[in-house]
């Protein structure tokens, strides 16, 4: 594993979802030793906690821009809807 990696808080969205997404292609390689395989698996998870924070708090910017002056929601469209 690069031990030169930058730190994970330093990470946007994109940089750590293309991480987690080599963490990912490594494992199912099967190419890496154990200790490395596992080290790489923790890395991966939090990688996807921060991908997941980094989202959950996009997803509270936005509830709160859709909000009305009340602080209410003015609209019933989920956050997710396509």
């Amino acid at each position: 594993m690069d031990q030169e990696a930058p730190k994970l808080e330093e990470l946007t969205f994109e940089q750590a979802l293309k991480a987690l997404e080599q963490v990912v292609q490594q494992l199912e390689s099967g190419e890496v030793p154990l200790d490395e395989s596992i080290a790489l698996y923790e890395r991966g998870e939090k990688l996807r906690s921060h991908c997941q924070a980094r989202l959950d708090a996009a997803q509270a910017r936005i509830e709160k821009i859709v909000a009305g002056p009340d602080g209410k929601p003015a609209s019933t469209v989920p956050f997710d809807a396509e």
